[in-house]
């Protein structure tokens, strides 16, 4: 434990990164009460007004939709955007705010598709993850189809697949065959574990990651955030000029 924590002390900016260029954050859970992230709009309200301290000018939230957990629909996401809206507006907070969603690609994805509801944002980006076990059987399958229909699939925090950190090589088949990549920024902190910021890194060094996103479910987040914009690595994805966000 020594050794971890002292390797994650090691290089770290002696100034924050400044991530206004960002304009956009991209993935949060900031609608109260329908999913893990924001319990009521008091939290999402601070929460969203730090993220404007922070530079932001726009904030696309993306609440789970999965089949078994967060059965939620286009209606129910947006009543809670509307209910966020309206307190951003009573609190004269200056950032847009719109939502979207994350949605599981489980066995209740495909019907989402076949039936057209897919929440989408910046001009059909759709925002998707995977299960933390095991790479769905058919993910290329789905995902050609869905290129197919016109989507532009962003891959949500690839680095915390950790089936895939030993065969980096299925990332960089992800990406040839034009699926956005979505980078937490607290993986840079090294607070999931080592390995997920190590291969944070690694597709940073590889140029492969297009968007950045808080995820931001609550304050232990944004505390996390917080340390992260003192990481190199956040500093040279930034430089990059390969992140996309400022467009959404």
């Amino acid at each position: 434990m020594q050794i971890f924590s002292n390797w994650l002390k090691k290089k770290k900016l002696t100034s924050p990164v400044d991530v206004s260029s960002l304009v956009t954050d991209m993935h949060s859970h900031l609608i109260p009460g329908i999913d893990d992230g924001v319990p009521d709009v008091d939290t999402a309200i601070a929460l969203i007004k730090e993220l404007a301290g922070l530079g932001y000018r726009k904030v696309i939230t993306t609440p789970h939709i999965m089949v078994d957990l967060y059965k939620n629909t286009p209606e129910i996401i947006r009543k809670g955007e509307k209910q966020v809206k309206e307190a951003i507006e009573a609190e004269r907070i200056n950032i847009e705010f719109e939502a979207s969603a994350e949605y599981q690609l489980d066995e209740g994805f495909l019907n989402h598709f076949k039936n057209g509801q897919l929440m989408t944002f910046g001009g059909k980006y759709l925002l998707l993850e995977l299960s933390y076990f095991n790479a769905p059987p058919n993910l290329f399958e789905m995902l050609f189809d869905l290129q197919v229909a016109g989507y532009k699939v962003i891959l949500a925090h690839p680095e915390r697949y950790a089936y895939w950190h030993r065969d980096f090589s299925k990332l960089e088949d992800l990406k040839n065959r034009n699926v956005f990549f979505q980078l937490n920024m607290i993986s840079l902190s090294g607070f999931y574990s080592l390995p997920i910021k190590k291969i944070s890194e690694r597709l940073i060094d590889g140029g492969m990651v297009d968007f950045i996103g808080s995820d931001l479910h609550s304050h232990q987040y944004l505390n996390l955030i917080e340390k992260a914009l003192y990481e190199p690595y956040l500093e040279k994805l930034i430089n990059s000029g390969k992140l996309k966000n400022h467009l959404l």
